[in-house]
């Protein structure tokens, strides 16, 4: 089980990042789509590349990040009825729902996606709409995203059999993440404390 957790530690850091990292994604798309309007407005200039990129930067954040949510435990969940059961028979359920639904579908999608994905690779199959862009790219985030979500699914697996063994604490509690504003203050703080700490006294 050690090593399972260890495992476990290890797809979780990797969701974070990629978290992380999709977030960038969303500024993209609104600048793309703040320059693209202006110079429609302006200049009377534009391109369904614009329009297409942002599709895709929406399908990446989406699907991208679908891993980080589930670590997060921000996806929907209805617990009307398991609310009233105990937390280890609410955490069987979830290994139930994890074991019985999650992976086989993550394990079907991909497997269902992957030969479409090559064919459009390996045609270089193209937008059908004017100046649009090759699909490919964006084909290839269907599979990638449904692997980290169940490498994701994996690590609750593992963690959730982990607290049933009394190993952990409970893991279905939300991580408290700091939003980029406190980050930022955290930073600017600290910078602020190094500077009062070197100036001459």
């Amino acid at each position: 089980m050690t090593a399972l957790l260890n495992l476990s530690r290890m797809i979780d850091r990797l969701n974070e990042q990629v978290g992380r990292w999709v977030s960038w994604l969303v500024l993209a798309a609104v600048l793309i789509s703040a320059v693209n309007a202006s110079m429609r407005k302006a200049f009377s200039i534009s391109s369904n590349a614009y329009l297409e990129i942002q599709w895709y930067l929406f399908a990446a954040v989406f699907l991208l990040a679908a891993g980080y949510t589930l670590l997060r435990r921000e996806h929907v969940k209805i617990d009307v009825v398991v609310s009233h059961f105990s937390k280890r028979t609410q955490v069987k359920i979830e290994v139930f729902g994890f074991i019985v639904f999650l992976l086989p579908f993550v394990v079907t999608v991909v497997v269902l996606v992957w030969p479409l994905v090559v064919k459009a690779f390996v045609t270089g199959e193209m937008s059908s709409n004017a100046g649009g862009l090759i699909r490919w790219p964006v084909f290839a985030l269907v599979p990638a995203g449904f692997m980290l979500l169940g490498l994701q699914g994996l690590s609750e697996l593992v963690k959730r059999i982990a607290f049933l063994q009394g190993l952990i604490p409970d893991p279905t509690l939300k991580v408290a993440a700091k939003t980029p504003e406190e980050e930022l203050a955290e930073v600017i703080r600290a910078r602020a404390e190094a500077g009062a700490k070197g100036a001459p006294r």
